[in-house]
């Protein structure tokens, strides 16, 4: 299943400047090696070193917060589009 992955700003480093890339799976765990598999080290900065989302990155599939569904298992349908966003904070 091939995805439309939003990167933020902060990742860009890793895909070369490009805010948008392409990555194939059928989870978002699939998803997360194929964009590692293409953009190398950029999965370290989602996952932990436990394998769980790291706590301030947000993910979306199809905007829907995959905290609240199946975590790293969310599947991905062929088209969906996910978007990376981590936490901001200030005052």
């Amino acid at each position: 299943m091939s995805v439309s992955v939003r990167i933020p700003t902060i990742l860009r480093s890793y895909t070369g400047g490009e805010s948008q890339v392409s990555a194939d799976g059928a989870t978002l765990a699939d998803v997360l090696d194929s964009l590692e598999s293409a953009h190398p080290g950029i999965k370290a900065r989602v996952v932990d070193d436990n394998g769980a989302l790291r706590r301030f990155v947000n993910v979306y599939v199809a905007e829907e917060d995959v905290r609240f569904s199946d975590g790293l298992q969310t599947p991905t349908p062929d088209g969906a589009q996910i978007s990376i966003i981590p936490a901001v904070a200030g005052g």
